[in-house]
């Protein structure tokens, strides 16, 4: 049994397939008239903007440019540590220290294990723990605003309820006291 071709290739498809395989895959095939878009050709790396957003081309894929790219990249964990050049395995000791360190969990431990023989720990240490500390206040902060800047409204419990937490039954002492003791967070050195 022989297989036949069932279908003739026209000239414009054979000129196609030289395009593709000659990597000329922007080469027209055809004559047309009218309006013509003006083909620029861009490399690996080149940012433009087009219909009002930007592009980029990035491992040879034209991809969209987002504001959101620079927090995923900060999210999201490399294959293999920027320091050691290992491959980094998906386990929770390598996500820890790579949204802290942007590294690995081995090379954080080797990091450690040289500021202790150095005598330099207990410093590093501190400037973990405040750092830590003030993050926790920004937040503790940002809710005492929130709660005070509350215009309110009626709030479902989770037993079905529904409460009315107006600003009237909020205690000017207690929004003091608060915001006393984050000024005295803020202050605390550990």
């Amino acid at each position: 049994m022989s297989t036949q071709l069932n279908k003739e290739f026209s000239k414009r498809d054979v000129q196609r397939m030289r395009n593709i395989l000659t990597n000329n895959t922007a080469d027209k095939t055809r004559v047309q008239s009218g309006y013509e878009k003006e083909n620029v050709i861009h490399t690996e790396g080149d940012i433009w903007e087009e219909n009002g957003k930007k592009w980029t081309i990035q491992n040879g894929l034209k991809q969209t440019i987002t504001k959101h790219d620079k927090l995923r990249q900060i999210i999201v964990m490399p294959l293999k540590c920027p320091e050691c050049e290992k491959a980094m395995k998906v386990n929770d000791l390598n996500k820890k220290m790579w949204s802290i360190h942007n590294k690995c969990f081995d090379c954080v431990v080797e990091y450690e294990t040289h500021l202790r023989i150095v005598g330099k720990y207990e410093e590093y240490e501190k400037k973990l723990m405040n750092a830590n500390k003030d993050s926790f206040v920004d937040d503790y902060e940002q809710a005492v605003e929130a709660f005070t800047n509350d215009k309110g409204e009626t709030y479902m419990s989770e037993a079905g309820d529904v409460e009315n937490w107006s600003k009237s039954s909020i205690n000017p002492e207690v929004i003091k006291a608060l915001k006393e003791n984050i000024k005295k967070l803020r202050e605390l050195e550990l």
